[in-house]
């Protein structure tokens, strides 16, 4: 899917814009964006090191800072600009980017200690967790703490975390989680992106096995 500017209805990804139809003019190609995507996620949330950025306390690091040293590093991104980034982080289908300003992160999944400091207002009262067939009953009894992550990762919905799951496995076991409760015993749940909610841990006193919804 490619990258694509309407002159009226802004930034969009696929082949023409999806509110006036027209093609708008092309910014980057489905390779070109998913390279780019990739190298994007690994700086804003493991290696800022790698590119000489500075990262502050909340995880943002330079758009121009991050441009000059990608073109410093491979020639073949001469073309790149700021509107291309703010493009990328715009249409991303997940959420998963912030800009303010002239700075930019990665709102979730990240591997280095930062204090993100997201909303924490208007969280759903149930949030869902996707888990292997090997580990359910582990979380019931122990509850939800991260592994490779800094943050537990929980889904907006049903569809969400079966959607996630099976990145790992083909039948996930969807875990809901009571966040009302979770929150009101002093619990801090916080959104990330579209879909996404990040937490400490979830004790196993508000998680539950949810039984199989009818998925589109």
């Amino acid at each position: 899917v490619m990258l694509r500017e309407c002159g009226e209805h802004g930034y969009f990804r696929g082949e023409t814009c999806p509110i006036c139809g027209e093609p708008g003019k092309f910014l980057m190609s489905e390779q070109e964006l998913d390279q780019l995507g990739r190298t994007l996620a690994g700086v804003l949330r493991h290696f800022p090191e790698r590119f000489g950025l500075d990262m502050d306390e909340q995880g943002f690091v330079s758009i121009r800072g991050f441009i000059n040293s990608l073109r410093d590093s491979n020639r073949r991104y001469h073309w790149l600009r700021p509107h291309h980034l703010v493009a990328i982080i715009e249409t991303d289908p997940k959420g998963r980017y912030q800009i303010s300003n002239d700075l930019m992160r990665a709102t979730y999944g990240h591997s280095l200690e930062l204090d993100l400091k997201l909303p924490t207002e208007n969280i759903p009262d149930h949030l869902y967790y996707p888990a292997t067939p090997e580990e359910a009953d582990i979380i019931l009894e122990t509850g939800l703490r991260p592994s490779d992550r800094k943050m537990v990762h929980l889904s907006k919905t049903y569809q969400d975390a079966l959607n996630a799951g099976k990145v790992r496995v083909e039948a996930p076991i969807i875990l809901e989680i009571d966040a009302a409760a979770a929150i009101k015993a002093g619990n801090v749940i916080s959104q990330a992106g579209r879909t996404v909610f990040l937490a400490q841990e979830i004790p196993p006193e508000f998680l539950c096995r949810k039984e199989e919804e009818e998925v589109l």
